[in-house]
């Protein structure tokens, strides 16, 4: 079994900054994709930045205001999210593409982070 925990959302006023973070653990040999997404009420659930290896893909909505990144020895992927707007309040949910010891590649989702971005 594997676990995604992420930490970091909360609430911060327009042009304010976030650190969301996400560590996965248990049964894992290795991690190819990690990345962020989120969902806003009333509406699907829209990538928001992919990191695999060395290739990174970002939203078009990111427009350089976030910074995804990894620790391989961690197995925890972050979000910079800087110059935050009011549409940028959603549940933000990490996703992991998870080779296990034993068994298949599955692709796991965490619980969900809340940011809440003010104006």
């Amino acid at each position: 079994q594997v676990q995604l925990v992420e930490s970091g959302g909360g609430l911060v006023q327009a042009g304010g900054s976030l650190r969301l973070s996400c560590a996965a653990s248990g049964n894992i040999f290795s991690i190819n994709a990690m990345g962020w997404y989120r969902q806003a009420p009333g509406k699907q659930r829209e990538l928001v930045a992919t990191i695999t290896g060395g290739r990174i893909n970002y939203a078009r909505f990111v427009q350089g205001r976030f910074t995804i990144s990894r620790d391989n020895a961690k197995n925890t992927v972050y979000l910079q999210m800087n110059n935050l707007r009011p549409e940028d309040t959603a549940l933000y949910y990490c996703n992991a593409e998870v080779t296990p010891t034993r068994g298949y590649t599955y692709a796991y989702w965490g619980q969900g982070t809340q940011v809440t971005v003010s104006s």
